[in-house]
Parts: structure tokens; sequence; C-alpha cells
């Protein structure tokens, strides 16, 4: 089961790319800030996602299907965490804004605690680490389910906003690398963004082009 609240509303965001696609197709979203490879037009849903802390954040599904096939992109936007949390009125005494700074380790937890709910969905989970999509890093699952389907996971933390990729597909679809290694994540001109780091492993964000070294 999903740990989010759903709003069962469909709605149309901004997005470039076509709107009735044939096939694969690069899908650019630009409230969202990321780009992905589609087998079809997403639908959207808002929802509220309820963090490890108690928190609850917006985010969207965007969710593609071909045939059997679920293909989803879930982005929850961290980025007024401090103010979320400030209203919150479940807190205890123990993560009060006045006895530390929950709101921060919220964000910073969310790779782990987004793997952590996958795991409790049960399955067999046959790989389960560490990866990175243009050195953004994050982390990787692949679950085979009770009923034999798969599930392709991958879960990144860029500026605040957690994107989670799932590719739920028949126990005899190939593995859904295509999908899994096409997401990511554009600035506000709509430049894909690569991650760099100096001497002291300090984060340097930069632009991504095409003839640059994809490792």
């Amino acid at each position: 089961m999903r740990l989010v609240w759903l709003i069962p509303t469909v709605i149309i965001v901004g997005i470039s790319g076509p709107v009735a696609a044939q096939g694969w197709f690069g899908y650019v979203n630009e409230i969202d800030s990321f780009t992905v490879n589609f087998p079809a037009e997403p639908e959207v849903e808002q929802i509220n996602y309820p963090s490890e802390y108690g928190a609850v954040f917006p985010g969207r599904v965007y969710t593609a299907r071909s045939g059997e096939n679920v293909y989803s992109v879930t982005v929850i936007d961290y980025r007024d965490a401090e103010n979320i949390h400030l209203a919150r009125t479940n807190s205890t005494e123990a993560d009060s804004p006045e006895n530390y700074q929950y709101w921060i380790i919220d964000v910073m937890a969310s790779i782990a605690y987004a793997a952590h709910n996958y795991r409790e969905r049960g399955g067999d989970v046959s790989y389960d680490a560490w990866a990175h999509i243009d050195r953004v890093p994050g982390h990787q699952l692949q679950i085979t389910n009770a009923d034999r389907s798969r599930t392709f996971v991958g879960i990144y933390l860029h500026g605040r906003r957690l994107y989670i990729t799932d590719a739920t597909v028949p126990p005899s679809a190939p593995p859904q690398g295509h999908f899994q290694q096409s997401i990511g994540f554009i600035d506000d001109a709509g430049e894909r963004i690569r991650y760099d780091y100096d001497e002291n492993w300090h984060l340097v964000r930069s632009g991504w082009t095409q003839n640059q070294n994809q490792n």
C-alpha cells in the first residue's frame, strides 16, 4: 500500500511534449522540474504525503500505462518544510522546533524513508542499493511482488523535492532500466542539472549538455 493520501482529481500541469504521444517519448515537466521517458501522456494526481516525522507535504503522481505495464513518477515538495513543521498540531515536546529542527531531518531522511515504505509493502527485494542520476544521489530497489509482478524503483532528492520513479510490470517483462535511467532534473531555464563536487566534496551544481560524460 502506498503511504499517501490520494485526491482523485486528474489535472493538467505545465508540460511540454506531445499531447497524444505514440510510443515512448521524452516528457518534460517544468512545474516539478524533471524529465523522463514515458510510453504515453501521463495522468496527474495531487496527493498529500505523510512524512516520517508526522508532517504532511504536497505532491503529484504522474502515471502512464502501456498494456499491463504501469510507470509513475511521484514528486513530493519539501521546499516549505520549515513552515509546514511549524504549523503541525501533532508535534511532541521531543520534536518541537524549540528542541530540534526536525524539518531539516525530515528532508534529509526522505530517501531512506521512501525506500523503507517500499520494503514494508512486502515482496522479495532482489536489489537495494545507493544510486545516482547525473550524480544526483539516491537509491534504487527491485522487488518481486506477491503476484510475481516486478517493481523497479528509483528515489532521488533534488532541490528539496523527492522524486520516486516506479515501473511495475508483469513477470514476463524485461528489466525496466530504460525507464529508471531516463529520469533527469532541470533548472528554471529548462537546462538539465548535473551535480559536481569540489575537492572537499562540497556540492557544485552545474548545467548538463549532451557532450558531457554522464558517469
